[in-house]
């Protein structure tokens, strides 16, 4: 299967990144190299292996959940830079493609 070509020019774009010539250059091979070590890893075969998230087997990871004291209102609107009615005001971030 053939990969999508990813390149530092998009990824700098979904960052809103500004990135001088110099940069692009160096982040795109530095992007190929880790893209290249991906594709030795994707060869590693793994036939009957178990998929797994830790080393060893992990049990009773979770605790009932139980409601604690939360903050008040004026709690958490003490430090935003902005609040009106109780309520905290954001910049409005519309995006347009």
């Amino acid at each position: 299967m053939e990969q999508p070509q990813i390149s530092v020019e998009d990824v700098a774009r979904l960052a809103r990144l500004e990135l001088e010539p110099d940069e692009r250059v160096r982040f795109q091979e530095q992007l190929d190299q880790i893209l290249a070590y991906f594709d030795r890893i994707r060869q590693v075969p793994v036939d009957g292996v178990e998929p797994t998230a830790h080393t060893q087997p992990v049990y009773n990871v979770f605790r009932e959940d139980e409601p604690g004291p939360g903050l008040s209102s004026e709690e958490a609107l003490g430090n935003a830079p902005q609040a009106a009615d109780g309520l905290f005001i954001v910049p409005r971030i519309v995006e347009t493609s």
